[in-house]
C-alpha cells in the first residue's frame, strides 16, 4: 500500500528515468540541428576534435567517466547527424545490398543514455535496438581503449557490424568483427579496432586461450576489458549463466561402460514401465465404477501417487489425474503416508523414484536387484577408511605390502564409484531426458537443444558423463571422455568489464538479479509509437488433445481473416505435432526450429505476409523484426485503445475491434514457459512501432507448468463447475495464476545461479591469480625475478621440514637436505660449509641455488635461459592448474554431503579450496625448480613449443550444459585415501624411504 502511495505521488522509477533523461535528449537535439550546416569534412573532423579533447582533459587529471558524461550530448547529435546524412545510402551487409533508412528518434537516445551508464535498456520489439548501441559504441571508442558488441551468433556479429559499420567508418571509426574458426592473427586485429562485434562465447574463448594456451606474447588477441553492450542481455547473463566455457582436451583414459549398462538400464525402464501399466489399468477400474469403498480408492490414489513419482508423464496417468476428484484423492493419499511417515515404503514398491522438481532420479533396492541379481555386491562401495585402517594396523605386512594394498583399495573404490555413476547417469538419461525436447539427433550425434531459443546447440555437452550416457541411450558413437584445461563461466567473465550494458525486450522480470549478480540497473525505455496489441487471457483445457485442436480452430480462423499468424511452442516435438495437424487440413505454414534452423532468415522475413503461418520453437533472440505485409493493417486510423487514459482514434469501432481483433500479426502461444520473459518475447514479436495485432496462450492441465505449479485450483474449479470435454477456462485469475508459478520457477533458478556464482567466486580468485603469473611470463617481465621468487618461497616452505624449530644445529636432517637439494637443483650440499644460524643457512643455499643458476646461463645463453624459464613455468603453471581443476571438481561434486553434519557447504569449500590452493603453489614452485635445473639442451626451447603446438591443436572449446566438464585424474603422488604425499610420508614407489628421501621433486 505504501509503495502505492509512494508511487502515485513521485511516479515509478522508469517514468523517473524518462523523466531525468528528457532534458539531456533536448540538448542532443538541440546540438543537432545546429549540425546542419557543417561541410561532410567537418561533420566527420569531429571526432579527432572528440579525442583530443578527451585526451586533453585526462592529461590534466580528469576520471574519463565525467569527460565522457560531459561530452556525451554532442557526441550523439554527431552520430544522429551523420545517420541523417547516409539516408538512402546504399552498402553492402552479409551478401546483400540494403539502403540507409534510419535516423534516431527522441526514445532511441533516451536508451542510448542509459546504455552509456552501465545499464540496461528495455526495449520493444522493432523499436531499434542495433541502432541505439551506435551512439554509446562511438562515445566510448573515443577514449581508444576499444568497445565490444556482445550478439547471440556469428550471423547477428557479423550483420550489426557491416550494417552499423557504414556509420562508424563514415565518422573515421575502424570496426572489427569476430568469427568461428578466424585464425589467432585475424582475430588480434579485429580486436585492435576501436569496435569490436562478436558472440560471448568466441570472447569468452579467446579469454580463456590468451591465459590458458598462449605460450608467447604475439599468441594473446585481446586487449584490456573497457566497456561492453551485451545485445539480448537476458539470454546472454541470465540463460548462458549456468553454462561455463570450457577448454578440453582428451583424457589419457576413457574408463566409461556405458555400452555395458546400456541393456541393464534398458531392462530396468522397461519394467517399471510395464509394472505401472498394469497397476495403472487395476487403478482406472475402481476410479471408472460406481462404487468402491474407501479402501477400494485408497490402493487406487496409492497406485496414482506410485505412478507420479515413478513415470509422471505417464499418458494414462495424466488422462487421470485431469479429473479434479482424482487429483484430490492423490494428494490426500499422499498426506497420510506423509502423516505416518511411510511414503518411503511407496518408493520401495517401484524399480526407481523421479523428482521432477530437482531433476533427479533415485534407484531403489528392488531396481539394485533388478540390475544384479547375480551380483548382489554391484552396488556396495567399500569403507575405504576402515579398508586403509585395516591395512595399516596389520603388522604382518612390510611398508611395500602396505603401499600395495592400500591402491588395491583405493582401485576398488574408485571403480565402484566409476560404475555406480555410469549406471545413474544412464537412468537419468532414459527418465529425465526427451528426445527431440531436450535433444535431437542429427548426424549420428546426440545435439543440446537450448530450453529458451529453441536453437541447437552443437558445441555444447552435457558434463559428468550425462552425454555419453545419451548417446549410449541413442545408440550413436560415444564421444571419448574429455578433461578441462580452462574454464570461466559466463558471469565472472562480463564481470571483468570496467563498464557493462545491455539491451533486451524483456528485462525487467529479471532487474533483482541483473542488479544482484552484475550491478546492472534496468531501465524501461517507452515505446515511440503507442502499442496497440491487444493481450488476451490465457485460456485452458483440461488436456493436450483438447488444446491443440482448439489451437487448430484458431488458426484456421485467422487464417481465413487473412492475418498472417505466429505460432509458439516450446519444444521441437510439439511444433512438429501441430505441423502435422495443419498439414492434414491442407494449410501451408511453416516451421522454425532446432532441426529446420538453417532457414530462419527466410521464415521470418515472411512471416508477417497474409495469410502466412509459422511455427517457432521458443521465439527468443532471433535478433529479428517482422513487418507486416501489405493488406494485413486494415484500416488507416486504428480504432484500438492506445495507453490507458487517452482517446482511441476511431471510438465507434473499439469495442468490436478489441473483442477480436481484426488485423496485425496474430500470436499463439501453446504453452507457458517457465520464463516469463520467453513469453514476453514471443507476445513482442507482434505490435512492433504501434502496428495493431494480438496475442493469446492455450493452455492444458497436462502442460508441465500448470501439472507441477499451478494446476490444483484450476483443476478444482473446473472439476466444481462440472465442465465438459472441450470447453475451457478464460479469465484473469487464471493467468495471474500462472504468472505466480512462473514466479516461483524463476526463483528456484536464480537461487541455483547464485550459489553457482558463489563457488565459482572462490574459483575465480585462484583463476586471477594463475593468469597474472601467466600474462607476466608472457610479457616478459622480470623473468628471472620472478623464478627465484618461486625458489624462495620454495625454500621456506621446504627447509623447516628439514631444520625444525626450536631444534639444535647438530640434530638438523642435512643428509636429507642435501638428497633434496641434489634432486631439485642439481646443487651439492657441503655440510661443513653449512652455516649453524637458520637465516644464513637459508641465504648460503639460495647463494648456491643462484651459482648453478649462472652456470647453467652461461651454458645456454641469457637468451636462451629467459625463453627456457618462460616455457618451464608456463608449461608447469598449465599442467598444474589442468590437475588442480580436477581436484576441485571433484571437491564441488562432494562437497554437499557435509551439510548432513550441520556445516554450510560452501563454508567448506572455500576452505578447502584455500587449502588446495596453497599446494598448489607450493606444488608450481617445486616443479618449475626441478625442470629448470634438469632440463638439457636435448630439450631446448624450440622443441618445448612444438610439443606445446602439438598439445594445443588437440583442445576443443565447448560450452558444458550442467557445470564443468569431464577432466582427467590427478597424476600428482596422492596416499590411497587420496591425500598428498607429504615430505616425511613413505614414498609411494615402496622403497620404505621418506618421500622427501625418494622420489620427490622427481
Amino acid at each position: 500500500m505504501i509503495g502505492k502511495l509512494i508511487t502515485r505521488a513521485f511516479g515509478s522509477k522508469y517514468e523517473r528515468d524518462v523523466k531525468r533523461y528528457t532534458p539531456i535528449v533536448k540538448e542532443i537535439n538541440r546540438i543537432y540541428h545546429t549540425l546542419a550546416d557543417l561541410s561532410e569534412e567537418e561533420l566527420r573532423a569531429k571526432t579527432e576534435e572528440f579525442k583530443s579533447r578527451i585526451a586533453e582533459r585526462q592529461a590534466d587529471g580528469e576520471e574519463l567517466e565525467k569527460i565522457l558524461d560531459d561530452l556525451l550530448p554532442q557526441a550523439y547529435a554527431v552520430v544522429k547527424e551523420a545517420c541523417r546524412r547516409n539516408l538512402d545510402k546504399e552498402w553492402e551487409v552479409t551478401g546483400y545490398t540494403i539502403k540507409w533508412d534510419m535516423v534516431p528518434y527522441d526514445v532511441q537516445l533516451m536508451g542510448a543514455i542509459a546504455l552509456h551508464e552501465g545499464k540496461i535498456a528495455e526495449m520493444a520489439t522493432g523499436e531499434g535496438k542495433t541502432l541505439v548501441a551506435t551512439m554509446p559504441i562511438y562515445l566510448n571508442a573515443l577514449a581508444g581503449r576499444g568497445v565490444h558488441l556482445v550478439t547471440v551468433n556469428d550471423y547477428l556479429a557479423m550483420r550489426d557490424a557491416q550494417w552499423m559499420g557504414g556509420i562508424y567508418e563514415y565518422l573515421g571509426l575502424t570496426v572489427g568483427c569476430i568469427q568461428g574458426q578466424m585464425p589467432p592473427a585475424d582475430r588480434r586485429e579485429h580486436y585492435a579496432a576501436d569496435i569490436t562485434y562478436g558472440t560471448n562465447s568466441e570472447f569468452g574463448f579467446d579469454y580463456l586461450r590468451d591465459n590458458g594456451l598462449a605460450m608467447r606474447p604475439e599468441d594473446c588477441v585481446q586487449r584490456e576489458y573497457y566497456y561492453a553492450i551485451v545485445d539480448e542481455v537476458d539470454s546472454v547473463l541470465i540463460d548462458e549463466a549456468r553454462t561455463p566455457l570450457i577448454i578440453s582436451g582428451l583424457a589419457p583414459q576413457d574408463r566409461h561402460h556405458y555400452k555395458q549398462y546400456k541393456p541393464m538400464v534398458d531392462k530396468l525402464f522397461s519394467a517399471q514401465r510395464n509394472l505401472l501399466a498394469r497397476q495403472l489399468k487395476e487403478a482406472e477400474e475402481v476410479l471408472n465404477s460406481d462404487g468402491g469403498d474407501r479402501d477400494e480408492l485408497f490402493s487406487a490414489g496409492t497406485i496414482l501417487l506410485k505412478a507420479r513419482m515413478g513415470l509422471p508423464k505417464n499418458r494414462r496417468l495424466l488422462k487421470l489425474m485431469e479429473e479434479g476428484w482424482v487429483k484430490k484423492l492423490v494428494e490426500d493419499t499422499e498426506r497420510v503416508y506423509m502423516r505416518d511417515k511411510t511414503l518411503h515404503t511407496v518408493r520401495e514398491e517401484l524399480y526407481f523414484s523421479i523428482d521432477e522438481h530437482s531433476h533427479a532420479v533415485e534407484l531403489s533396492d528392488r531396481g539394485r536387484e533388478l540390475l544384479s541379481p547375480q551380483d548382489p555386491d554391484l552396488f556396495v562401495v567399500p569403507d575405504i577408511a576402515e579398508g586403509l585402517s585395516m591395512i595399516d594396523g596389520d603388522d604382518s605386512l612390510n611398508e611395500f605390502d602396505k603401499h600395495k594394498a592400500r591402491q588395491r583399495v583405493a582401485a576398488e573404490f574408485e571403480e565402484k564409484n566409476n560404475r555406480l555413476s555410469n549406471i545413474q547417469q544412464l537412468l537419468k538419461s532414459y527418465a529425465l531426458f526427451e528426445r527431440d525436447v531436450d535433444y535431437i539427433v542429427k548426424d549420428g550425434r546426440v545435439v543440446i537443444v537450448d530450453q529458451f531459443t529453441g536453437r541447437l546447440m552443437p558445441t555444447r555437452r552435457y558434463s559428468d558423463g550425462l552425454h555419453q550416457a545419451l548417446e549410449a541411450k541413442e545408440g550413436v558413437d560415444i564421444e571419448k571422455e574429455t578433461q578441462t584445461l580452462a574454464t570461466v563461466t559466463i558471469q565472472n567473465y562480463f564481470r571483468m568489464y570496467e563498464k557493462l550494458a545491455g539491451m533486451t525486450g524483456t528485462a525487467v522480470t529479471e532487474a533483482g538479479e541483473f542488479y544482484s549478480i552484475y550491478k546492472m540497473d534496468t531501465v524501461l525505455i517507452p515505446t515511440n509509437e503507442p502499442v496497440r496489441r491487444v493481450d488476451y487471457d490465457d485460456v485452458i483445457y483440461r488436456t493436450k488433445r483438447e488444446k491443440y485442436n482448439a489451437i487448430l480452430e484458431e488458426i484456421i480462423r485467422q487464417n481465413e481473416m487473412g492475418r498472417p499468424v505466429l505460432m509458439g511452442t516450446i519444444s521441437v516435438d510439439v511444433s512438429e505435432k501441430i505441423s502435422r495437424m495443419l498439414s492434414a487440413k491442407g494449410i501451408k505454414h511453416s516451421v522454425l526450429n532446432a532441426k529446420h534452423h538453417q532457414k530462419e532468415a527466410e521464415i521470418v522475413r515472411f512471416a508477417g505476409e497474409p495469410g502466412t503461418v509459422t511455427i517457432a520453437t521458443n521465439m527468443a533472440g532471433r535478433g529479428t523484426d517482422i513487418k507486416l505485409g501489405g493488406g494485413v493493417v486494415k484500416c488507416e486510423v486504428c480504432a484500438l485503445l492506445p495507453e490507458p487514459g487517452q482517446e482511441p482514434d476511431h471510438p465507434e469501432w473499439e469495442k468490436e475491434c478489441r473483442e477480436d481483433v481484426p488485423c496485425g500479426l496474430a500470436i499463439i502461444g501453446t504453452e507457458r514457459h517457465e520464463a516469463r520473459r520467453i513469453d514476453r518475447q514471443l507476445r513482442g514479436r507482434s505490435g512492433r512501432q504501434g502496428d495493431p495485432g494480438s496475442s493469446r496462450f492455450f493452455l492444458s492441465l497436462e502442460d508441465d507448468l500448470m501439472r507441477l505449479f499451478g494446476s490444483d485450483r484450476i483443476a478444482g474449479a473446473m472439476s466444481r463447475l462440472g465442465m465438459e470435454e472441450g470447453e475451457q477456462i478464460e479469465s484473469g485469475l487464471v493467468t495471474r495464476t500462472i504468472e505466480t508459478a512462473q514466479k516461483r520457477v524463476e526463483e528456484q533458478h536464480f537461487g541455483i545461479r547464485k550459489r553457482v556464482l558463489e563457488y565459482d567466486d572462490v574459483m575465480n580468485k585462484q583463476r586471477e591469480v594463475i593468469y597474472d603469473i601467466r600474462t607476466q611470463m608472457l610479457k616478459g617481465k622480470d623473468i628471472r625475478a620472478n623464478f627465484f621468487l618461486m625458489v624462495e618461497e620454495l625454500l621456506d616452505e621446504q627447509l623447516p621440514l628439514y631444520f625444525p624449530e626450536n631444534i639444535h644445529p647438530e640434530e638438523w636432517d642435512v643428509d636429507g637436505l642435501s638428497a633434496w637439494m641434489m634432486s631439485t637443483f642439481s646443487v651439492s650440499l657441503k655440510p661443513d660449509e653449512l652455516p649453524d644460524e637458520f637465516s644464513q643457512a637459508r641465504e648460503h643455499i639460495l647463494e648456491l641455488i643462484k651459482g648453478a643458476h649462472a652456470g647453467k646461463e652461461g651454458e645456454l645463453g641469457s637468451e636462451q635461459m629467459r625463453q627456457l624459464e618462460r616455457l618451464v613455468i608456463l608449461s608447469t603453471v598449465d599442467q598444474t592448474w589442468k590437475e588442480h581443476l580436477y581436484e576441485m571438481d571433484s571437491l564441488r561434486e562432494g562437497i554437499g554431503l557435509r551439510s548432513y553434519g550441520g556445516l554450510d557447504p560452501l563454508v567448506e569449500y572455500k576452505g578447502e579450496a584455500f587449502r588446495m590452493f596453497g599446494e598448489l603453489i607450493d606444488r608450481i614452485n617445486q616443479e618449475v625448480a626441478g625442470k629448470l635445473f634438469h632440463a638439457r639442451l636435448a630439450t631446448a626451447p624450440q622443441q618445448m613449443e612444438r610439443e606445446r603446438e602439438r598439445a594445443a591443436q588437440q583442445v576443443s572449446f565447448s560450452r558444458s550444459a550442467e557445470g564443468p566438464g569431464q577432466p582427467t585424474r590427478s597424476r600428482k603422488p596422492r596416499t590411497a585415501d587420496g591425500k598428498k604425499v607429504g615430505p616425511n610420508d613413505p614414498c609411494p614407489c615402496g622403497s620404505g624411504k621418506k618421500y622427501k628421501k625418494c622420489c620427490m621433486g622427481k
